[in-house]
């Protein structure tokens, strides 16, 4: 079969691979139709992420068809899903609450063995859900990115209540975190990205603000709030920058979740942090509840990005990661991929 296989910084070339042969008790083989390139992606691919170890084939936010089943799976033989690439061991205290985001011994379909970047993947039967007939391969593609907005924005409001909250980037998990925020009932949600292209999308997907710098953004948020600031800030870029700028926004008391990966080693004064008795809080991937959320809200169409971009074949891979890492364009919200079953 075809693949996209990554070999290190900045080196990607397609390949033929073994296909996915008889697939194990509890698993599945699906056909891909659509996979899309996440952001972390493309950092793994410029060799910034050391979770990613070459030769890897990537590709976690996929649906497809099912083309093959292992012992007690036969049911969906044919189906159409989206799968959620993450498993967690299934037997620690953090799995058996539900946490198997945070399980120790986690794994990573397209991180810790090969993903869904080739005409075939295998993926745990329990990890798949049904697409309804009248969704397509790429909004069941979405349903990855948006499971990470719905987690963030639901441990934002394990806390105070919130009535105002700021999303940092209008990138897909920026914007995901946006839909995830208004459907969650937040009754304001503003958005911060430089990119004017971007902040309109943000718009038009129902943010009531949209800024360009973090000043306009301050000034604002201060002045609708009698000087006090956001009940939330969800940080989806998580740059130096970025992460200050959360902590500036939020009102004393208040809760910053950072959920983008950009970059590591940050700097940020904690005399604030501690007289103003911030929280911060990371947000790591989804559990499987948050996964069936994000389905639903796309499924019927309350959770969008806008126009669907056709999906382009495996062939077309190395050099669309490649223009990514030169950087995103700003109109651009999502690229698939996908192999034999290539469907648009």
């Amino acid at each position: 079969m075809k693949a996209i296989v990554w070999h290190g910084p900045g080196r990607m070339a397609i390949e033929e691979r073994p296909e996915p042969k008889d697939p194990g008790a509890g698993e599945l083989v699906v056909r891909p139709q659509a996979v899309g390139i996440c952001g972390s992606e493309v950092e793994g691919y410029l060799g910034h992420m050391g979770n990613r170890t070459p030769p890897l084939v990537m590709g976690h936010e996929f649906a497809g068809v099912v083309v093959a089943t292992g012992a007690g799976a036969g049911a969906w033989e044919g189906a159409r899903v989206t799968v959620n690439p993450l498993a967690g061991c299934g037997h620690c205290r953090l799995c058996a609450a539900g946490q198997e985001n945070l399980c120790p011994r986690r794994t990573l379909i397209g991180v810790h063995h090969d993903g869904a970047f080739a005409d075939l993947v295998t993926a745990p039967a329990a990890n798949v859900r049904a697409l309804p007939d009248d969704v397509t391969a790429r909004v069941g593609a979405l349903v990855e990115p948006l499971a990470n907005g719905v987690h963030a924005v639901r441990l934002g409001l394990a806390g105070d209540p919130v009535a105002r909250a700021v999303v940092l980037g209008a990138g897909t998990i920026g914007l995901m975190t946006l839909q995830a925020a208004l459907l969650s009932g937040i009754e304001h949600v503003s958005v911060l990205e430089p990119q004017a292209q971007r902040r309109e999308r943000a718009l038009a997907l129902g943010a009531h603000e949209a800024f360009s710098d973090g000043d306009h953004a301050l000034e604002a948020v201060r002045e609708a709030s009698d000087g006090l600031g956001a009940d939330l800030v969800l940080d989806a870029v998580g740059a130096q920058a970025t992460r200050a700028m959360a902590l500036e926004l939020l009102r004393p008391g208040a809760q910053a979740v950072y959920i983008g990966l950009a970059a590591d080693d940050t700097t940020l004064g904690f005399h604030g942090i501690v007289r103003g008795q911030l929280g911060l809080r990371g947000s790591y991937a989804y559990t499987m509840a948050d996964f069936e959320q994000a389905l639903a809200w796309l499924a019927d169409g309350r959770a969008s990005v806008g126009e669907l971009p056709a999906v382009q074949p495996l062939d077309d891979g190395p050099d669309a990661f490649a223009r990514l890492a030169e950087g995103p364009p700003p109109a651009t919200v999502k690229v698939f991929l996908a192999g034999s079953g290539r469907n648009a």
